[in-house]
C-alpha cells in the first residue's frame, strides 16, 4: 500500500508539472500565472478606513447643505449632540444606499430621534454631486423609512474636491475611483463623532448593531442622552477598536465569579463528604 500511495502521489504532482508546462488548448500560449489570492485588486490598493480615535475634524470646511445653503461642518457641532456621520456618494447605485438603509435600520430601534439627541451627516466624497443630488437621495431615503418628521435632523453636504479630501484625510477615510465602471471603491461604515468634533467610535459594514450605535451616542455624547440603564450598559461593555465593537466586559468578570463559586462549592461538599467518611461512628 505505501509503493502505490507513493506512485499516486509522485503521478498526481508529475501531471501537476506537466500541466503548468502545457500550452493552453485554445490559444496555443502558455498562461501566465494569476496573482497572489491575498493580495488587494489594484483598484482597491488605496481604498481604507483607519481609526483615528480622538482625532477632531476639521470644522472649519465649507460644504454645501441639500438645500444649496453654504455651511461648515461645525453648524452640526458644539450644540451638545453626538453626531453619526458617514461618507456616502448620492448617485451610488449600490453600496451608499446599504450604508444609509442600515443607520436607518438601527435607529428604528433606539430611544432617541434624529434631531433631537443627535444629528446625522452625510458628506458625498463625489465632487460631482450637487445640492440636487444630495436633496433628491434625502427625500427618497427619508420617504422609504416613513421618518420624514426627522428631516431637520438628517443632513446631505456636497463639497469640492479639495474640501472632501480634506475631511476625509482626517476621518481615516480613503477611495479610489474606478474608471472601468464609473464607480468609487471603497469600504462601508459610519463614525460617531462626539459634539465638539472628535472621532468617538467606528463601526464598519452595512448593518449596525443598535445597542452598539446606542452605546456609542452615550459615550461620545458623554452622557447628555440616555438614562440609567444606559449608564449601567456603558459599565457592562467597553469600546475594541480593534474589531469596532463593544465587549461585555462585565459579563466576563460575572462568568468568572460564577466559576469560582461553583469550584468553591465542589471543593467545600469534597471536604464535607470526606469528613464523614474517615469520621468513628457511634457504636
Amino acid at each position: 500500500m505505501r509503493v502505490v500511495l507513493a506512485l499516486v502521489i509522485v503521478s498526481v504532482a508529475f501531471a501537476a508539472s506537466v500541466s503548468a508546462q502545457t500550452p493552453n488548448f485554445f490559444t496555443g500560449f502558455n498562461d501566465p500565472p494569476g496573482p497572489p489570492s491575498q493580495l488587494k485588486p489594484e483598484q482597491l490598493k488605496d481604498v481604507t478606513f483607519k481609526q483615528r480615535l480622538d482625532d477632531e475634524l476639521p470644522l472649519d470646511a465649507s460644504f454645501k447643505d441639500e438645500y444649496g445653503r453654504p455651511v461648515t461642518l461645525g453648524k452640526y457641532f458644539n450644540n451638545g449632540k453626538p453626531v453619526i456621520l458617514a461618507f456616502v456618494y448620492f448617485t451610488c447605485p449600490m453600496l451608499c444606499t446599504q450604508v444609509t438603509n442600515g443607520i436607518s435600520s438601527s435607529l428604528r430601534a433606539l430611544p432617541f430621534t434624529a434631531g433631537e439627541e443627535f444629528d446625522v451627516v452625510l458628506i458625498s466624497f463625489d465632487p460631482k454631486d450637487n445640492p440636487a443630488s444630495a436633496l433628491e437621495k434625502k427625500q427618497a431615503h427619508l420617504a422609504y423609512w416613513k421618518t420624514e418628521k426627522t428631516t431637520g435632523g438628517w443632513h446631505f453636504l456636497t463639497g469640492d474636491e479639495a474640501t472632501i479630501k480634506r475631511v476625509t484625510n482626517a476621518a481615516g477615510f480613503s477611495y479610489a475611483y474606478d474608471k472601468a465602471t464609473g464607480q468609487y471603491a471603497h469600504v462601508s461604515g459610519v463614525l460617531v463623532v462626539t459634539p465638539d468634533g472628535r472621532l468617538a467610535r467606528y463601526f464598519y459594514g452595512i448593518e449596525y448593531s443598535p445597542k452598539e450605535l446606542r452605546l456609542a451616542l452615550v459615550e461620545s455624547g458623554q452622557g447628555r442622552i440616555g438614562s440609567a440603564i444606559d449608564e449601567l450598559m456603558l459599565f457592562c461593555y467597553h469600546y475594541d477598536p480593534e474589531t469596532g465593537r463593544y465587549g461585555a466586559t462585565v459579563m466576563n468578570l460575572v462568568r468568572a465569579g460564577g466559576v469560582v463559586t461553583v469550584a468553591a462549592m465542589a471543593t467545600f461538599m469534597f471536604v464535607m463528604l470526606r469528613r464523614d467518611t474517615h469520621a468513628p461512628r457511634a457504636r
